[in-house]
């Protein structure tokens, strides 16, 4: 009996170290520059997991990144979660030959999925629309002077624009040759740089509150169009899913139509089951905690967090286990 309770003991001390060493690593979660909604969304994230891990343990926010670039960081494990586009996921999964050049990221898995709806949009300065006529997406990359403003390359809003242009029988390359001018900068940026007339066509992934796009259109005159049929169509091709974003800013006049790119979390497939657990299960237990933060997590419903379409790569172990757990995850 003694010599059973000591093996007792001693494996409880062994599967306790390793499950202490396997929480204590420092985690960095992927999000994206300052003034954006993931930044936002991963600061808020890590209040609620950072009590929840060991002592010593610590998780960092980093604010870089994006859409595309996120998934890159995420399987070469320099950071162990992120957010993420589910359109993007899938293209990084696939290893889509113009933005991924064939190389696959398989070391991806997803957490919590269908966080909410992430619109490509346009909005249009209404002194260029008054000064040229152009209210259109179509008649602005037509014209030779105009002035496109977006994020860096990382962010998801670059490669949507390439579909845009591609789907109008151009390119970005061919538009800037023509003498256009493509203005790539922080979100942190835009909202001066429209707001003293130095750019004309604001293209941008768009949630409810995005804190640019409010700025934006608080600060400049501006007016969402829709995007080009021509658009919508090769974009669904792509991922991504043709819908209209409701009415939320100042300068629509109804709902925009925009291509949607979803939004979910996702983490390496080396990252601790506990930890994956962890984070799947605050994220879903703490939706209003979480709509505190920012309105964008008000489209989440935790209940569909595991479905396949709102995560388009496969569960990480450790979130499987826990919608098991939940009786949403059957298999």
């Amino acid at each position: 009996m003694i010599r059973m309770l000591k093996k007792i003991a001693l494996g409880l001390l062994v599967s306790g170290a390793l499950a202490a060493s396997a929480g204590a690593q420092d985690l960095k979660f992927g999000a994206m520059p300052l003034n954006t909604w993931w930044y936002v969304a991963g600061a808020s994230i890590a209040g609620l997991v950072q009590p929840q891990l060991p002592p010593g343990a610590h998780i960092e926010v980093l604010a870089r990144g994006g859409g595309i670039a996120n998934p890159v960081v995420v399987d070469e494990n320099k950071a162990q979660i992120a957010m993420s586009n589910v359109a993007t996921s899938k293209w990084a999964w696939d290893g889509e030959q113009e933005l991924y050049k064939g190389r696959k990221h398989q070391n991806i898995r997803s957490l919590v999925g269908g966080i909410n709806s992430v619109w490509i949009q346009a909005l249009l300065r209404e002194e260029y629309i008054a000064r040229t006529g152009n209210d259109s997406v179509e008649k602005a990359l037509a014209d030779r002077n105009i002035r496109i403003i977006m994020k860096p390359a990382g962010s998801s809003a670059p490669p949507a624009v390439r579909m845009i242009a591609e789907s109008l029988g151009t390119s970005l390359e061919k538009i800037r040759a023509g003498g256009a001018q493509l203005i790539q900068v922080d979100a942190a940026q835009t909202s001066s740089l429209l707001r003293e007339g130095r750019a004309d066509l604001y293209f941008e992934t768009v949630t409810r509150g995005h804190p640019a796009v409010t700025e934006v259109t608080l600060t400049t005159p501006m007016r969402f169009v829709d995007l080009p049929q021509k658009a919508l169509k090769l974009m669904a091709e792509r991922g991504l899913k043709p819908s209209p974003m409701p009415e939320w800013y100042k300068g629509q006049k109804g709902p925009t139509m925009g291509a949607d790119l979803g939004t979910h979390i996702i983490a390496h497939k080396d990252l601790p089951d506990n930890i994956a657990y962890l984070v799947t299960k605050l994220v879903v237990e703490n939706k209003d905690k979480l709509v505190e933060r920012h309105q964008a997590w008000g489209a989440f419903k935790p209940d569909e967090a595991w479905k396949p379409e709102n995560n388009s790569v496969p569960l990480h172990p450790g979130a499987a286990k826990y919608y098991r757990e939940r009786g949403w995850l059957k298999s």
